[in-house]
């Protein structure tokens, strides 16, 4: 890329130079992510994977995209950006699996204003720390420096994931039946959705804001840019070993819009609200913003991001294998047949 420069693209904005820089400093990153299947490197047009279609009759791609969305204000002011990839990651690999497909690799979107090689490098090292725990590799992105649309320090982050299942084995709520037992999967935090709220109600504009305690003694800096759950090796392993019967990861909407999502018409899910903890930082988002309750559960995790249904002679083993695992899993409601979507008691 020696001969690759432009005088007037940067007086323009654009230094096609830091570009090259940017890569050269995230490729040792990419390499943590390597698995096999991929054959080709950073900087190419495309990124190559070989599929292994071992033990695999009817191979069925699944695909999913997201970003990170107004969390990315937070990493702004900070001036944090290492762990803002891991949240690109984690939703798009963790809507991935809801199928029971494994990801295979992921391809990231970074949007910039000024494109600073440095800072490129640490939402990269984010990226791959997050196909790391997802077990997937990073086979390829793309660096857009958009000066005038985007503001200096600031950028977008968004991502694409591709996995594969056996058709015998998506799990699609066909085999859902009333009593079967809901699992849910402990959240990190608020992960990355209701940022829009959350900025509202904390009147975060400043560095400063985010330095206010919370009652758990954690800044809320610290709690909110603590990355969101990926669920992938968890999950797999359950999958592996007992029926799934459906799986809702959630996301914008909450309870009230993802966990319907993936029941049969007909069947509702009744959730018992103190079947587990709460984390504090949703009671501390209801009581100063003045929400009620319907609202936080349609706009929040609220400590579960992710929903398994699994039959009830299942429940007790399920929530074993994901304790084994390393998430702490609950027994959180049941399947029951009427049109209500959620009931929460």
């Amino acid at each position: 890329m020696k001969n690759s420069y432009s005088e007037s693209y940067k007086a323009a904005g654009v230094d096609v130079m830091a570009g090259y820089r940017s890569v050269e400093l995230f490729k040792e990153h990419i390499g943590r992510t390597k698995i096999p299947g991929v054959l080709d490197g950073a900087g190419g047009f495309g990124g190559l994977f070989q599929l292994d279609l071992t033990g695999i009759s009817e191979p069925v791609m699944v695909s999913g995209t997201d970003g990170v969305g107004t969390k990315l204000k937070l990493a702004f002011l900070l001036d944090k950006h290492d762990t803002i990839g891991i949240d690109a990651v984690a939703m798009c690999v963790n809507d991935v699996i809801c199928c029971g497909a494994k990801p295979l690799y992921f391809l990231d979107y970074i949007a910039c204003g000024r494109n600073e090689p440095e800072r490129i490098a640490k939402i990269v090292k984010g990226v791959a720390d997050g196909c790391v725990k997802a077990g997937c590799a990073l086979i390829g992105g793309e660096t857009a420096e958009m000066p005038g649309f985007y503001a200096e320090d600031e950028y977008d982050v968004a991502g694409y994931c591709t996995g594969i299942v056996d058709k015998s084995k998506i799990i699609d709520n066909s085999k859902i039946e009333a009593s079967d037992v809901l699992v849910g999967l402990a959240s990190s935090g608020v992960h990355s959705n209701g940022f829009s709220l959350i900025r509202k109600i904390f009147d975060i504009n400043s560095r400063e804001a985010l330095e206010d305690k919370l009652p758990n003694g954690k800044t809320l800096a610290e709690e909110l840019l603590v990355p969101t759950e990926i669920y992938v090796k968890p999950v797999l392993n359950l999958i592996s070993k007992i029926s799934v019967k459906a799986i809702a990861h959630i996301t914008g909407g909450g309870f009230y819009e993802n966990i319907p999502r993936v029941l049969p018409k007909g069947y509702s899910a009744k959730i018992n609200r103190s079947a587990y903890e709460t984390p504090e930082i949703f009671k501390v988002l209801q009581e100063k913003g003045g929400i009620s309750e319907r609202d936080m559960y349609n706009t929040f995790n609220m400590g579960l991001g992710m929903v398994c249904a699994v039959s009830k002679n299942d429940a007790d083993r399920a929530v074993a294998i994901l304790e084994e695992s390393g998430t702490k899993a609950f027994c959180v409601g049941e399947i029951i047949k009427c049109d209500d979507g959620i009931i929460l008691i």
